[in-house]
């Protein structure tokens, strides 16, 4: 399985610059067309297998880490310090992060140290049993957990993301699984997000609830609980807004939101999903940061996996933030959101 309205800002209005949110005035409104093309597209697609997409998608981040690792263990003559230097560039450009690459190398210099290695071309392995290890100690499991039903998603992040994308996969993915499927247009702020959530519903033969634009997102959540309740749902998958002006701001929404689903679907398996756009590398980090202060995130979407050199984020992610990431985006069709494998995601990389 697995734009927006343009509208003068106001000094109230100015974006949380932590989370280096993405100017919604780039995208206008969002076609729905978009949506049909996605879908209609992915039934001529060619089935491929999962690995074999992830190392597709993973190019850009294999020739910006890799290769470039490749070539200097391949320059040097023996395990010095200044290969560990060279290694560590590598590492950071890639948005490792300084912090998980400084742990990466602690590690590799001790594996190294204990197992008496002098070759330099035997420490790529090295290297990359250290990232498996490090990505798995962070966290507890990388699985979308939806069992037992009935489960409801909440899902945040900034504007420009990929969220509705994001929903709309996930509904059409449970959907073919068998689920029944609900979704709720919990982010009122931006009409065109509603109509396109809508259009996915349809075209996903989905349940769908939502009201008019600038209605209190927490009274589309309750809503969207008591139809899932009435017509016996599987899955409840809930948008939230992500245009959001401060950390005050940020927590008092999302606070009212999860006051709801506590009180209103309390047996209900939850889970909080953080969006993330793998293209802004460090930024992303610092969005994560930020949710992560605000609510209990507990699991990462990584969308545009496929259109950057920046791959090593997930690293960041999950050994710095111990934030788990659960789903990534390896391209444009409907059955490219797939789950995330740690093992498949390291040798993709190393190739």
């Amino acid at each position: 399985m697995f734009n927006w309205f343009k509208k003068k800002k106001t000094e109230k209005e100015i974006e949380i610059e932590e989370a280096g949110e993405i100017d919604d005035s780039q995208f206008e409104e969002e076609a729905v067309e978009e949506v049909e093309e996605i879908i209609e597209g992915t039934q001529t697609e060619k089935k491929t297998n999962f690995f074999e997409k992830l190392k597709g998608g993973l190019t850009k981040t294999r020739k910006d880490m890799s290769n470039k690792i490749e070539n200097i263990l391949s320059s040097h003559k023996k395990v010095d310090d200044e290969l560990f230097e060279d290694l560590e560039e590598v590492l950071v450009t890639a948005d490792v992060g300084a912090a998980t690459t400084m742990e990466l190398i602690d590690r590799l210099k001790a594996k190294v140290k204990s197992e008496k290695i002098n070759d330099p071309m035997e420490v790529k392995e090295l290297l990359k049993d250290e990232i498996k290890s490090l990505m798995k100690e962070s966290v507890d499991d990388n699985v979308l957990s939806i069992e037992p039903t009935p489960a409801v998603i909440l899902v945040v992040g900034v504007n420009g993301v990929g969220k509705t994308t994001t929903i709309g996969k996930l509904s059409y993915s449970f959907k073919k699984d068998g689920k029944k499927v609900l979704i709720a247009a919990g982010d009122t702020f931006r009409a065109a997000a509603i109509e396109q959530l809508e259009e996915w519903s349809k075209r996903s033969k989905v349940e769908f609830v939502a009201h008019n634009e600038g209605a209190d997102p927490a009274a589309v959540i309750y809503d969207g609980i008591q139809a899932a309740k009435a017509r016996k749902t599987d899955v409840l998958i809930c948008d939230t807004a992500g245009r959001l002006h401060n950390k005050s701001n940020l927590m008092n929404e999302l606070n009212k939101i999860f006051r709801v689903v506590d009180r209103e679907f309390g047996n209900a398996t939850k889970e909080i999903l953080l969006v993330l756009d793998a293209t802004t590398g460090q930024n992303a980090i610092n969005q994560a940061k930020v949710f992560k202060e605000v609510a209990n995130i507990t699991g990462v979407v990584l969308t545009k996996l496929d259109g950057t050199a920046k791959g090593g984020v997930i690293i960041a992610l999950q050994a710095e933030l111990r934030l788990p990431v659960k789903l990534v985006g390896i391209g444009e069709g409907i059955e490219d959101l797939q789950p995330f494998i740690i093992d498949d995601f390291v040798e993709a990389i190393f190739g």
